[in-house]
């Protein structure tokens, strides 16, 4: 049902023309490339063809503004797997608009979301603790109105795989397990 091909003309069918922007599937670690003299459009990479890291790349995308779209990855500093407990938090801060938005991206195109600490080989960190805060983010961004690039490409991601529109907070429930719910 989620096709690659399928996500990759919504979005460029959304933002080629206007924002000169592609999705592309890329073999390795996802980047996202501004124009350059070897590519004339910007480029958002994703990760090894997975429809969840497209979702993933998109909603960066979506939240850099139109300085930081000129940049390399943003400008953004990325800390590899492998972080303390220090550089986790610090990541963790940084990844909860954007994994939001990736939420919001998965409801409208009816894909299973699963927030990512993204730290396989350093200090763990409570899953669930940045699951909620991810979750209060993306009721926010309900409640106050997604940027219009976000809330085009939710439009059309909901057309086209046929899901409730407007968004509702309905819609983004999770389980906590019971014996944390206190304790987060």
């Amino acid at each position: 049902m989620h096709q690659i091909s399928d996500l990759k003309n919504i979005f460029d069918t959304q933002f080629a023309a206007t924002h000169n922007t592609r999705l592309v599937k890329g073999d390795d670690e996802p980047i996202y490339l501004p124009a350059d003299e070897q590519c004339s459009y910007h480029q958002v990479v994703f990760a090894h063809g997975f429809y969840a890291s497209a979702l993933h790349e998109i909603a960066h995308w979506l939240v850099a503004g139109e300085a930081r779209r000129l940049l390399e990855d943003y400008g953004y500093w990325y800390c590899p797997d492998g972080r303390d407990k220090a550089k986790q938090a610090e990541f963790e801060k940084v990844e909860i608009k954007p994994q939001a938005i990736e939420w919001a991206l998965s409801v409208a195109a009816g894909f299973d979301f699963n927030v990512s600490v993204d730290n396989l080989n350093g200090e763990q960190t409570c899953r669930f603790s940045f699951q909620k805060r991810v979750h209060e983010q993306v009721l926010q961004l309900l409640e106050h109105g997604f940027n219009t690039r976000t809330e085009q490409l939710l439009s059309a991601l909901s057309r086209f795989y046929n899901t409730p529109w407007p968004l509702q907070q309905a819609q983004f429930s999770w389980d906590c397990p019971q014996e944390l719910e206190n304790v987060i």
